[in-house]
């Protein structure tokens, strides 16, 4: 599943080549016909997104909102522009694992492959037309002939303008809101620090965790306590925190609270940048550019259960909770 970080980037994607642009909205599968006629032939006008999930405003006043879920994914095809805020770290679209990235922010032999051997910054271009699939562990990219191309599969919704074309494949929720249907949506929200990270969003995080006896790690992936973190990021920060995930949210110390928070806005900030959930801190460039093409190099203790420590020494454990995997050190995370 999507974490934060893509979501925000595609959302970012949009924006440059999407909002003011007259967008024709339909349903190849026919799933989403209905939802289609209302904002067919309208102006986008903003995108944006909270946690894992995007908005999609038009000049109507109604909101296409879209989670991906654990299968949803985006194609785009035609003239693609790349964000400039986001394509001057690595020109890259969002993924944990789409390809390439760059060391410094440069944009020529500093740039990094990945282990496919695939960069991003020259694959996608600026603009040139492309198709390319945007979910959590895929990228498929082939050059097209004819434009807005066939749609490929089951498309649950197209948003077609005169020169890009979105493909929306097996989300977990598509749907047209009006306003206040959008913020009653994300007033169900924990605060996402892309969009608040300020004292009073900190606040609010360390104040919910603090009345739960829920352990912190099932908190740190309910989205109504915080938004955006998923199965990498919360392994991750807990370890980085020293917390052992089975804590209850109430006896977790409040000045961890804190660090957690702000470790999440400043690690959520490098994933928008880079495109890469990069959660190891202090690399010289040699160990960073080894990092950003493997992400076996790129984590403390996320998918590497059965390995030593890189801190202690000690094997990373994994367990099954709340339906999904735990990687967590059993000695630093006392």
């Amino acid at each position: 599943m999507p974490e934060g970080h893509s979501v925000h980037r595609i959302a970012r994607q949009f924006a440059v080549n999407f909002v003011g642009h007259r967008v024709a909205v339909s349903s190849p599968q026919g799933r989403f016909a209905e939802g289609a006629t209302r904002i067919d032939g309208r102006v986008m006008t903003d995108a944006k997104a909270i946690g894992k999930q995007m908005f999609l405003e038009f000049d109507n006043g109604l909101w296409l909102r879209v989670h991906l879920g654990l299968y949803g994914a985006w194609d785009f095809a035609g003239n693609i522009s790349i964000d400039p805020t986001i394509a001057s770290a690595n020109g890259r679209m969002g993924q944990t694992n789409q390809r390439g990235t760059d060391l410094g922010g440069g944009s020529g032999d500093d740039r990094v492959f990945d282990d496919a051997g695939e960069n991003s910054l020259h694959s996608i271009g600026a603009p040139r037309r492309t198709r390319l699939r945007m979910a959590e562990s895929e990228k498929v990219e082939a050059e097209i002939t004819t434009f807005p191309p066939e749609p490929i599969g089951q498309v649950r919704v197209r948003l077609l303008t005169d020169t890009a074309v979105a493909d929306l494949r097996g989300p977990t929720a598509c749907e047209v809101l009006d306003r206040a249907e959008v913020d009653a949506v994300i007033a169900k929200l924990g605060p996402d620090p892309m969009v608040d990270s300020g004292p009073e969003a900190e606040e609010r995080f360390v104040t919910t965790v603090r009345k739960k006896q829920t352990s912190i790690a099932l908190l740190l992936m309910d989205q109504s306590v915080v938004s955006g973190i998923g199965n990498v990021y919360r392994a991750e920060l807990l370890f980085r925190a020293r917390q052992n995930p089975h804590t209850a949210g109430k006896k977790v110390p409040v000045e961890t609270l804190r660090e957690l928070w702000c470790d999440w806005v400043r690690l959520l900030h490098i994933g928008v940048e880079t495109g890469q959930m990069m959660t190891m801190d202090d690399l010289d460039d040699e160990a960073y550019r080894k990092a950003m093409a493997s992400r076996d190099d790129r984590h403390w203790v996320y998918k590497r259960e059965g390995l030593p420590c890189r801190v202690c020494g000690t094997h990373i454990v994994m367990e099954e909770l709340g339906g999904r995997k735990l990687y967590w050190c059993p000695k630093d995370q006392k």
